[in-house]
């Protein structure tokens, strides 16, 4: 299984980085969801160059030519609810692309840091032997992004998975190379950073990635 680190070659990608994990910047919702959007813009962009085309004939107002198509049915999936900017960034690449939403989220125990991840929500097309982008920013466990990816299941087996995030623990891109067909998944980083901590949280991360771009929840009771 191929994963891709945009970390280790430098581009405009970094900036956009350092202002989603700088803690004098972050606190701008607007500015912390249009640098989500942008990444999500570049590695969709990335992630074009794999998918197949075909050529298309069409006529200009001087003369026929050929041009490229692409050849792939993509659907874009996203967990609620921080992954909304991200999957938006991508649709603006892969304009004509179908698309599912999977809720997803921690459930904690009375006591102590430890949580189950419940899905209680899905809404989304047929995936069958479609190309399957699974978006989202913060790839923490990989647990999350396991249960929404067999949730999608029930609707058909892709042909092509790629999984996105913005940032990933070292363990969670471990997590879904052991979980995910390694014939047909790739995986795409902005960042990965190598701990998570006792809450299950990226380290040294960004904080909650929902909370910096819509503001603050109540916990779950």
């Amino acid at each position: 299984m191929e994963v891709i680190n945009f970390a280790d070659q430098p581009s405009v990608m970094s900036r956009y980085m350092r202002e989603l994990r700088d803690i004098d910047i972050q606190g701008d919702r607007m500015r912390f969801r249009t640098n989500i959007e942008r990444i999500g813009q570049l590695m969709a962009y990335e992630i074009s160059k794999r998918i197949a085309y075909d050529d298309v004939r069409i006529q200009t107002p001087l003369a026929e030519c050929v041009c490229k198509e692409p050849a792939e049915k993509v659907v874009i999936a996203t967990l609620l609810r921080a992954g909304l900017p991200f999957h938006y960034g991508f649709l603006q690449i892969f304009d004509l692309a179908e698309n599912a939403f999977v809720s997803a989220y921690r459930k904690y125990h009375e006591h102590g840091d430890s949580f189950d991840v419940l899905v209680e929500y899905m809404a989304a097309p047929s995936i069958e032997g479609k190309t399957l982008i699974l978006v989202d920013p913060m790839l923490a466990t990989g647990t999350s992004m396991e249960l929404g990816y067999r949730a999608l299941l029930r609707k058909g087996h892709p042909a092509k998975i790629h999984v996105a995030s913005v940032i990933a623990s070292q363990r969670a891109v471990d997590y879904v190379k052991e979980r995910f067909p390694a014939d047909k998944t790739t995986i795409w980083c902005a960042a990965i950073d190598p701990n998570v901590n006792a809450h299950s949280y990226i380290v040294p991360g960004l904080g909650d990635a929902g909370d910096l771009a819509y503001g603050e929840k109540e916990d779950n009771a």
